[in-house]
């Protein structure tokens, strides 16, 4: 009987692999949790200036309610982002909601299209730029507010 045994050395080279993996997951993790504290920490200074509470920053959905009330959206349009559920048009018009919604932002604290490319682009620092900058709240869309 022979009891030749043939072993490789793909155990080690297996383990460097999900090393490898799990410390590029574990980056990934602390870069998108930096990028959600920047995103919260700008959004709470916008609402402030806004004349917001900051919380309100920190509660899912209830936080677009209330952004779309500071630029002038009826809230109510929330509900497109529902609409994925309808393949290519919900998609579509969940982007297109998200657009308009940073022009709407932007006209709100006096900015062009310039700090809407930004926005688009770069939610998070923009809004770190829009909430700590000397951007001040002009009202719903660009409207200047006025005190009744």
């Amino acid at each position: 009987m022979n009891y030749n045994y043939y072993t490789t050395s793909t155990g080690t080279l297996d383990a460097v692999r999900a090393s490898a993996i799990t410390t590029a997951y574990i980056i990934y993790g602390i870069f998108a949790l930096v990028i959600l504290i920047l995103q919260i920490i700008g959004m709470w200074k916008i609402f402030t200036k806004a004349g917001q509470a900051g919380w309100k920053s920190l509660i899912p959905i209830y936080n677009l309610v209330t952004l779309y009330k500071i630029i002038g959206l009826s809230p109510w349009l929330l509900f497109v982002y529902l609409a994925p559920i309808i393949p290519i048009i919900g998609a579509i018009a969940a982007f297109v909601l998200t657009i308009f919604q940073y022009i709407y932002l932007s006209k709100s604290f006096g900015k062009g299209t310039g700090f809407t490319i930004g926005l688009i682009f770069l939610t998070p620092i923009f809004y770190i730029i829009l909430g700590f900058g000397n951007a001040t709240y002009i009202g719903p869309n660009g409207n200047v507010a006025t005190n009744n």
